[in-house]
């Protein structure tokens, strides 16, 4: 598979194309990102990419992406407290500064990260951590995956 599906992430979602998905769920996507210097790393990618902000969205839509944004945080939360000891928390976030469709970042924090970036917004880490082949998203996250992907799961079936 090539990156093409990079180039729209939504579309090659709502194909069947896009191979960072985890769950498909309400109101949009939950996938892995694409680096992953903070383990556990996810997006909430809207399902219509035409969906530029949370406010274009009707009231009842909007409400279930931001119950899928939580769901989607505290499934990396519970995955993430699993699998290392130092995780502290998850920031929420939905900026649209770059992207212009809808999403939602899930970034975990934990304590072995850098004394002077732990308690400062992600976006401030160094650039190179962000295009750096060791951080890249690969089949060594393959547990993470699956591990989002089963809390994901557990939650869906405590919501029905």
């Amino acid at each position: 598979m090539t990156d093409d599906w990079r180039e729209d992430r939504i579309g090659s979602a709502l194909r069947g194309e896009n191979p960072s998905v985890l769950r498909r769920l309400e109101a949009g996507f939950a996938v892995i990102g694409d680096v992953q210097f903070l383990p556990g790393y996810s997006v909430l990618l809207a399902d219509d990419p035409e969906v530029q902000r949370l406010s274009d969205l009707p009231r009842p839509k909007r409400m279930s992406f931001l119950s899928d944004m939580d769901r989607l945080g505290e499934a990396v939360e519970r995955a993430c407290r699993s699998l290392d000891r130092s995780f502290r928390r998850v920031n929420l976030e939905i900026l649209g500064n770059t992207d212009t469709f809808l999403h939602a970042h899930v970034w975990p924090r934990f304590d072995w990260e850098p004394g002077e970036l732990v308690g400062k917004p992600v976006w401030l880490y160094p650039r190179e951590r962000w295009s750096d082949d060791r951080f890249a998203l690969g089949s060594q996250h393959d547990a993470l995956r699956q591990a989002i992907g089963a809390e994901l799961d557990a939650l869906s079936l405590t919501t029905e």
